[in-house]
């Protein structure tokens, strides 16, 4: 890749980068707003209702309660939850799924100094295992999708269209047989395990896929614990989901290639 397309593609991503910004800071920074004068009229309410109770006591409470979140343990009052363990071996599953995937939701992370020496030892090989994972069964989960459409291909071909037409076909064919597997299929799962709207299922979908993983939804982290082959299937779709993705983004990758050398012989 030229010089100039390098330097033209760094100043589209900083101009893409500032738009985001500007974008969800008007979209969220007024419900953040909205929610911090809200806790604050709750805490002087509190505080008045309970004047028996320290400014100080309330502090050391609410930090009690933010660091017991951070351990992943749930601070409600719930004799339930004193019996329950966000580490038990399908949540452990999970979470080194979405070490060596990259996808890190953040729900649940080691907090002993052990745990995480360990997570850094183990990210560090399998990240580089799983990418070789990765790129095998994306090349077989392509081909057998590609064998498929060749057919489809074979039949267009047959009633005489344009060859190039049948490529764009086959393109946008592979494309929605891969939507309708590792997108819509999951969502409307999701939307039914988790109790999620169609919003949050696609949000999440797309947020997992493409290994953002912010973790404000992680499936199977709340009730839909009690399908114990919930979890692991989630790891089987990651997978396959990031195979199919992956396979996406080398078809267009062999695009932008095909083009490039077309504008290079037409330079000459």
């Amino acid at each position: 890749m030229r010089r100039t397309t390098v330097l033209a593609l760094v100043s589209i991503v900083l101009l893409y980068l500032g738009m985001g910004a500007v974008v969800f800071r008007l979209l969220e920074q007024p419900h953040e707003a909205v929610q911090q004068v809200k806790i604050q009229a709750y805490l002087e309410h509190f505080l008045k209702a309970h004047e028996c109770v320290a400014v100080e006591d309330l502090e050391e409470l609410i930090q009690q309660i933010n660091e017991a979140t951070g351990a992943g343990v749930d601070p409600a009052v719930n004799g339930s939850n004193a019996n329950t363990s966000r580490w038990d071996m399908d949540s452990a599953f999970f979470f080194a799924g979405t070490v060596i995937t990259t996808i890190g939701f953040g729900n649940i992370s080691p907090k002993t100094r052990y745990g995480q020496l360990f997570c850094i030892f183990y990210a560090l090989v399998g990240i580089p295992l799983f990418g070789m994972l990765l790129a095998g069964v994306g090349d077989q989960l392509g081909s057998s999708l590609r064998k498929g459409i060749g057919k489809v291909e074979d039949i267009f071909l047959k009633w005489q269209v344009s060859p190039t037409i049948v490529r764009i076909l086959s393109a946008l064919l592979f494309i929605l047989i891969g939507c309708l597997l590792f997108v819509s299929l999951p969502t409307i799962i999701f939307q039914y395990v988790e109790g999620w709207t169609l919003l949050e299922s696609v949000y999440f979908v797309v947020i997992t896929l493409t290994t953002v993983g912010f973790g404000d939804y992680v499936a199977g982290d709340m009730g839909s614990r009690a399908y114990f082959w919930y979890q692991p299937l989630v790891i089987v779709w990651i997978l396959l989901g990031l195979a199919y993705f992956a396979s996406i983004l080398t078809m267009i990758g062999n695009w932008l290639r095909v083009l490039s050398r077309r504008t290079r012989a037409e330079e000459i």
